[in-house]
């Protein structure tokens, strides 16, 4: 007779390299998107060409859905398959992508589907496309009064208001002032600990704002840090280190709440053959203070079944 599975050890994919966590909590289900290192480097750089997804009803089995997104989808794009982030609207999922835009610089690309496992379908065009490196790392929130967001940016943050279509914005890109009271004090270009890979959301009628940061000091591996705000634009104030670093040199966060248990899932190199281009990602539950601060979440060795 097979032994129930209650706990699954990390990493949660342990065929392929996966890094960039993204969950999305829809009906009884999560589903996990993330980004693909590929076996091969090209360079000896990020060498990723696609999206996948994962899903679960209970934390310890998952289903794999495959390849979901990848550039072969996007005709003016040709490198860079970066860190996503998936959100359901008016029927519709609509899945948020840094690439590389031929004869250009970092951009984010839109897929929709009509399924949160997909195959998703390029808008045809870039969403946010400023012509520097900054446009990277999309993080998206609907807030209660159906305004969206989408926040992203390395070295900055930056935001968007997007409109109920999801798929275009009014406006002009807006800059959040990169201060050591928002952001603590770093080694990152604008002297903040910010450096990459925001997560925007809001719990209890607080704005969270959890990024990839950089603590003070030379060669640095990225850590997780936390601000909070009681507005979605800010403006922000520091919450502190949320997770300390690793040996990866970056690290991704992604947080949500799922049958009454709190996730933060992020991505270490600790499967065979990890290193910086490598990476792998993991889940660890977590709870908040009364006051809706966190505290250090520890790597861990897994999650238990729910």
């Amino acid at each position: 007779m097979n032994q129930e599975k209650l706990f699954h050890k990390n990493p949660i994919v342990s065929n392929i390299y996966t890094a960039d966590p993204a969950p999305m909590v829809h009906g009884d289900t999560l589903y996990l998107y993330t980004t693909h290192d590929e076996d091969e480097l090209i360079n000896d750089f990020y060498t990723m060409f696609d999206w996948r997804c994962f899903s679960t009803k209970d934390m310890v089995n998952w289903t794999d859905h495959g390849r979901i997104f990848s550039l072969d989808d996007i005709s003016w794009a040709d490198d860079r398959a970066w860190a996503p982030q998936c959100i359901a609207r008016n029927g519709k999922f609509y899945l948020y992508c840094p690439v590389h835009k031929i004869d250009g610089g970092m951009a984010i690309a839109v897929g929709v589907s009509d399924k949160p496992e997909g195959p998703y379908t390029d808008i045809g065009h870039p969403l946010v496309d400023e012509g520097d490196w900054n446009d990277i790392d999309p993080t998206v929130f609907i807030d209660d009064d159906g305004q969206a967001y989408l926040y992203f940016g390395n070295p900055e943050l930056r935001y968007v208001k997007l409109n109920e279509d999801m798929v275009s914005y009014e406006g002009e890109v807006e800059k959040i002032p990169m201060t050591v009271e928002s952001f603590g004090k770093g080694s990152h270009e604008t002297g903040t600990t910010y450096g990459e890979g925001p997560w925007f959301y809001k719990r209890n009628n607080l704005y969270y704002m959890v990024f990839a940061a950089f603590a003070e000091g030379e060669g640095r591996n990225e850590h997780l840090a936390y601000s909070t705000s009681s507005s979605p634009t800010g403006p922000w104030v520091y919450g502190g280190v949320l997770m300390e670093e690793g040996p990866c040199f970056t690290n991704h966060p992604g947080i949500c709440d799922f049958k009454g248990h709190s996730y933060l899932f992020y991505h270490t190199d600790e499967l065979p053959g990890g290193s910086l281009f490598h990476r792998s990602v993991c889940a660890a539950e977590f709870r908040y203070n009364e006051d809706g601060s966190i505290a250090v979440v520890d790597k861990c060795d897994g999650v238990e079944k729910i």
